[in-house]
């Protein structure tokens, strides 16, 4: 049994909270907020108890692991709280939005030595993973071209793009990561274009809602991502891995699979209303494939350096759209 506190009592927050709350080997026993009121209501709603101050939330003598949910600029900062009280954490990405502030982060955790686990949690989408592991049993033969598709269907508020770190570092970022676990392979160039088409007032804080983003892998294989802000039709998430012996494809995903046949015509179910809708179950088997590791003493399904990694390719692809040129990616920090 692990004793659980969540830092941060936001949107995602109240996700993860429903999370532990809900897992039969969590002792869920705190939440801290800097809102004192919001921690005691999602606490409330879950048995657990608001902390105070901060440091209840990181009492080595009252709990095991911390879930790193608070907000973005507040990551690299409980890391190393964790770290300095001997704690698991489980953190969202990213790690810091400064590439060498997450750096100099994950050397000073993994300094301390405790188990800590990004919460990638699209790793853990059912078909995502079988994926991962056609790919892996040679399936496809040798990966020649993945292509991923990120879409959203609603711009997100503005006052949040501002401080999002941008397109590549907010929404693409997940994408990065998922390219490289599924190919298991580095990607070493990045070439992206993109343009703000959902709302001209996203490029005046400087930041795109289309985009197209190419990488070359470290064994010449390409992958390609387009990423969107709004759609018309819903949320739109699917990935395909061409090989020399074949292809295989997790697709997009219907809200149901109900088709219904009148006169000439057929209407399907269609896509998720939105993006929480179609990836909702994989923040409970992320915190299952922590907790389990945790249990057992085994590796971490996403580490530290997965994120790391992951942001260094997000950052070579936010210098790609400002220059307009293909962009070296730097993977040795």
């Amino acid at each position: 049994m692990q004793r659980f506190a969540l830092i941060g009592a936001g949107f995602i927050g109240s996700v993860h909270a429903q999370s532990l709350a809900a897992h039969p080997d969590v002792d869920f026993r705190f939440v801290y907020d800097v809102d004192f009121g919001r921690a005691e209501a999602l606490a409330a709603r879950h048995g657990a108890r608001a902390a105070r101050t901060i440091a209840d939330a990181f009492d080595p003598a009252q709990v095991d692991a911390v879930f790193i949910a608070s907000s973005t600029d507040t990551h690299a900062e409980n890391l190393r709280r964790a770290a300095d009280a001997g704690l698991a954490a489980l953190v969202e990405k990213p790690i810091d939005l400064d590439l060498a502030r997450a750096a100099e982060t994950v050397a000073y955790v993994e300094r301390a030595g405790i188990p800590v686990m990004v919460d990638f949690n699209r790793r853990f989408d059912r078909d995502h993973a079988e994926l991962k592991r056609l790919v892996d049993e040679g399936e496809v033969g040798e990966v020649a071209l993945v292509q991923l598709t990120s879409r959203g269907p609603a711009l997100p508020p503005l006052d949040y793009l501002k401080v999002s770190g941008g397109q590549m570092r907010d929404q693409t970022v997940h994408f990065f990561d998922l390219a490289r676990w599924i190919s298991g392979l580095d990607p070493v160039e990045v070439f992206v274009a993109g343009s703000a088409l959902a709302d001209p007032r996203v490029a005046e804080i400087g930041d795109v809602d289309t985009s197209a983003a190419t990488l070359r892998l470290s064994s010449g294989a390409l992958v390609q991502i387009d990423s969107v802000r709004h759609t018309g039709y819903g949320y739109d998430e699917r990935i395909e891995v061409l090989g020399s012996a074949g292809m295989a494809e997790s697709g997009r995903m219907r809200a149901g699979g109900v088709t219904r046949f009148r006169g000439a015509h057929a209407t399907s179910d269609g896509l998720h209303a939105g993006w929480f809708e179609r990836v909702q179950p994989t923040y409970a088997a992320a915190l299952g494939a922590f907790v389990s590791a945790l249990e057992t003493s085994g590796p971490m399904p996403a580490t530290l350096r997965d994120g790391l990694a992951a942001q260094a390719v997000a950052e070579a692809a936010a210098r790609s759209l400002v220059t307009g040129r293909a962009e070296p990616i730097d993977l040795a920090l």
